[in-house]
């Protein structure tokens, strides 16, 4: 007798053994639909519209600083080109409000809605001095120069600053240019 196939044995999970010819094609596999198949049904195939985007605004507002301005006033108690802050300056505030545009959350326009000032600033005011300095010693009347010493012109004193008379003292005789006390120095 001639044997036309050979038998295997194949272990099934469960402890039992089938056997089958080796030669023979395995039992096709029943069909069984899964939700989750992978080939594209009539309807996936067109495309689900997309979602519109999320369009939002805000308001945003912004701080900026508005520098004060610089006056200068001419002040004749103040001796010449001397400088004097009469009134400190101060910085104004200026509030800006801005409404923004958001799609998807992401800031897409910015346009501003008002501008506002909501702390003036303060204009500093700075006094210059233009009263000449004067040269002469407020104690006489004509001009007699301040120095360390001032003597008679043509006398005998040594300077270093002179004066030529007469002189009329109105206050303190601080050169002693009245040696005779009549008022009046190098009269002589």
């Amino acid at each position: 007798m001639a044997v036309i196939g050979a038998f295997t044995e194949n272990p099934q999970q469960d402890g039992t053994t089938t056997t089958k010819k080796a030669n023979e094609r395995p039992a096709a596999a029943p069909i069984v639909e899964d939700a989750t198949a992978t080939e594209p049904t009539p309807e996936a195939t067109t495309a689900a519209p997309s979602p519109s985007p999320s369009v939002a605004t805000r308001t945003e507002t912004e701080r900026q600083s508005i520098r004060y301005a610089v006056r200068t006033v001419k002040d004749p108690d103040l001796t010449e080109g001397k400088r004097v802050v009469r009134t400190r300056g101060v910085n104004g505030v200026r509030t800006l409000t801005y409404e923004v545009t958001l799609i998807d959350g992401v800031p897409t326009g910015r346009r501003l809605v008002s501008s506002v000032i909501t702390k003036r600033p303060v204009t500093q005011v700075v006094a210059v001095g233009t009263k000449r300095t004067s040269r002469c010693d407020p104690n006489y009347s004509g001009c007699v120069p301040i120095a360390s010493d001032v003597d008679c012109a043509g006398g005998g004193g040594n300077g270093p600053a002179y004066v030529s008379g007469p002189i009329r003292v109105i206050g303190t005789d601080i050169y002693r240019l009245d040696r005779d006390g009549d008022g009046y120095g190098c009269d002589d």
